[in-house]
């Protein structure tokens, strides 16, 4: 059990390598033949169109003539395609017909291969919060929720900036960097780190984990699929060790102690508490990382925009919803349907899965005008659905938010323009959706 004391640690080396992205494209050189097969042009499940950000076309294409499509044959197996704002609503308003728990699927469009042994699937399924339905997911999804009340953001905000400030005033000026190294990892593995208790020492553990638990493509191949379980593992390990410690200490503030002491979350399985921990990971880690890097790209891309944000910094808070609709650093979520069900005009049936294309409806030009361009005035930036929608809306929302702001709000106190300048590799998924690196330089505007 996950819940139980564990023994005083033994010396253990954690890995740190290789990267999921370099284990990936490590295989995907050596075995060329096996390369995924994409064979419908509306299979948005092939991550080169992210890698290379040529996605915008066919969602476009898909929104104008079938918003709700099916593919019948994919790398995943069959899906549907759900792709504008209104249909996306639609189903995460009816999470009774269309399940998010892990009993049926994942929450994102991977699956174990169709060869696969049962028992090893059943041992590696992670049961996690924003996988269960009600009333499961409402009793785990309450115990953590208390650590992002607006209470408790006002209560971290200047920690969080006092952080936000030391990491920008160690960037050099008019030298070349990375980006998301230097500022958007450190940034929100140091806030992880902070919500979990974390030693600070290893909080970088955090960004690998992150990076495996990710990665939906790693599914697609056996043995990296079997090295992303064993890492995972490791991590269980190393948070087993701080939930013996905060077994033993009273109450605290921090998501371990919260769950240790919650009676719904004090008896979960040891994949459930692997799954819990990938959600509040990834979800802590890679949303709020991948747009804190998208906002310096986005803002050099539209020079204009950045020119109106720099003379009206009162427009901070509309601009970090803009950013997280523009970027949409979680490009996806998957549901089953329960039941046969109608949907726009498609007939659904029971056990069916639904790919729910947030990256797509934030650009849904029914919804919002000029959808391809960065506007920080937008008027209804805040109808995004980055965080999803409904009774799995993401939990950590104000605190990605609160982090946002105040990034731009400090890079504003500092005069601190962004130039792109250099390489810029985006992320080769179809799940998270963003950057692995981005070399920039600083200038004084």
């Amino acid at each position: 059990m996950a819940t139980q004391a564990a023994p005083a640690a033994p010396a253990f080396a954690y890995r740190t390598a290789p990267s999921a992205a370099d284990a990936f494209a490590a295989w995907r050189a050596a075995n060329p033949q096996a390369a995924p097969v994409h064979a419908d042009p509306w299979d948005v499940s092939r991550s080169d169109i992210y890698a290379e950000d040529r996605w915008q076309p066919v969602f476009a294409q898909m929104r104008a003539r079938a918003p709700v499509n099916r593919i019948a044959q994919s790398p995943y197996g069959p899906y549907w395609n759900i792709v504008s704002h209104k249909a996306i609503m639609q189903v995460e308003s009816l999470p009774d017909l269309y399940s998010s728990s892990w009993k049926y699927g994942t929450i994102t469009i991977g699956d174990p291969p169709p060869d696969a042994d049962p028992q090893l699937v059943a041992e590696r399924q992670l049961p996690m919060f924003i996988a269960m339905d009600r009333p499961e997911h409402t009793g785990q999804r309450r115990t953590v929720a208390p650590a992002f009340t607006p209470a408790r953001m006002a209560a971290m905000e200047s920690e969080i900036r006092h952080r936000t400030a030391a990491v920008l005033d160690s960037l050099p000026w008019g030298e070349r960097f990375d980006w998301v190294d230097r500022v958007s990892i450190e940034l929100t593995t140091g806030m992880l780190a902070i919500l979990f208790g974390f030693p600070w020492e290893d909080r970088r553990l955090l960004t690998f984990w992150s990076d495996w638990a990710g990665d939906v493509e790693l599914t697609l191949v056996r043995e990296l699929s079997d090295l992303r379980f064993g890492l995972l593992g490791e991590m269980v390990h190393y948070f087993q060790r701080l939930w013996a410690e905060r077994l033993k200490a009273p109450p605290a503030g921090d998501l371990i102690s919260m769950m240790v002491h919650s009676d719904a979350m004090n008896h979960m399985t040891p994949q459930e508490f692997m799954g819990n921990l990938v959600l509040l990971i990834v979800g802590g880690n890679d949303t709020t990382r991948n747009t804190m890097s998208g906002i310096v790209h986005a803002l050099d891309r539209f020079p204009d925009q950045r020119a109106i944000l720099e003379a009206d910094p009162a427009l901070i808070p509309n601009a970090a919803q803009e950013c997280l609709r523009y970027i949409t650093p979680l490009a996806h979520m998957r549901r089953t349907a329960t039941a046969d069900a109608e949907l726009f005009g498609q007939q659904i049936r029971a056990g069916d899965k639904l790919v729910l294309w947030y990256i797509s409806a934030n650009r849904d030009e029914a919804v919002f005008d000029d959808p391809d361009r960065l506007l920080v005035q937008r008027p209804n930036a805040r109808r995004h659905l980055s965080f999803g929608h409904g009774i799995h809306r993401c939990v950590g929302a104000r605190l990605a938010e609160l982090q946002l702001r105040i990034l731009l709000e400090e890079m504003h106190e500092r005069r601190m323009r962004v130039r792109v300048r250099g390489e810029v590799e985006r992320v080769r998924a179809n799940f998270v959706h963003g950057f692995r690196r981005l070399e920039v330089e600083l200038e004084r505007r």
